[in-house]
């Protein structure tokens, strides 16, 4: 089981650095490696392995590239406090409620990205008028961060896609300031839920140590191989994300 954990966490890091996602990895590999844990612990111990390898990557992002803080700092703010209203909501809200529409704008993404292969290729600076990074900081911060507290999974890609479209940054760059905020939505949301003692600690700080390294290493890649290297994992962690999501809503029904 410990060993299944921390495989996962390291991948979970990789992918979360790169282009967000990684926990479509982890929360499945602790429902089957742990089923002792309840939802609301997994989610939690979640949390605490995610924030210390977002929190590293955006560390490795942030010595290496230049990072928009007019639209990275505001959202990072409004998402601390977001991700925690979407935490309390978790318990009174189900999330299979959100499952369709989570679903029918993955696959508009997938279909957008797909069939709009420059997007993210190059950056787009005249995009970042005031009222584009207002936007961006309110889609981010306020909207993708409730739903990190709230559900999870595929946090880091909506960033991602957020920073892309709104204010025209590149892929690489979008990853970076996406790392800021999600270390951000994670901070929050595990916050309200260690507050109500549903953080497994010692298995979440043992899967942070890989999860971390994990996130060097993606986070690195991404910086070396560039935009085209970040997109394709994109397309592939939202087909992911569909099959899963897809998978999750066909069990209910």
């Amino acid at each position: 089981m410990i060993a299944t954990l921390l495989v996962a966490a390291a991948a979970a890091g990789w992918v979360d650095a790169v282009v967000g996602g990684g926990g479509l990895l982890l929360l499945p590999a602790m429902m089957l490696a742990a089923p002792q844990l309840p939802t609301a612990t997994a989610l939690g111990t979640n949390k605490l392995t995610a924030i210390c390898g977002t929190s590293t990557a955006a560390v490795t992002y942030a010595r290496r590239t230049k990072i928009d803080w007019r639209v990275a700092g505001p959202s990072a703010g409004l998402a601390l406090l977001c991700s925690g209203c979407g935490a309390l909501l978790a318990a009174r809200i189900p999330a299979a409620a959100f499952r369709p529409l989570i679903i029918a704008v993955l696959v508009a993404v997938a279909v957008f990205v797909t069939v709009r292969p420059q997007m993210g290729m190059m950056e787009h600076p005249q995009k970042r008028t005031r009222w584009r990074r207002g936007v961006a900081v309110a889609v981010a911060g306020g909207a993708i961060a409730t739903y990190d507290g709230l559900i999870g999974p595929g946090t880091g890609t909506f960033l991602v896609l957020a920073f892309t479209g709104i204010v025209g940054a590149d892929f690489v760059h979008a990853s970076a300031m996406a790392k800021i905020v999600n270390t951000a939505t994670n901070l929050g949301a595990l916050v309200v839920f260690a507050a109500t003692g549903h953080v497994a600690w010692k298995l979440g700080l043992g899967m942070a140590v890989c999860n971390v390294l994990g996130s060097v290493v993606g986070a690195r890649m991404a910086l070396r191989r560039g935009a085209g290297f970040v997109r394709i994992v994109l397309l592939v962690v939202v087909l992911a994300l569909i099959v899963r999501l897809g998978y999750l809503y066909w069990q209910e029904h």
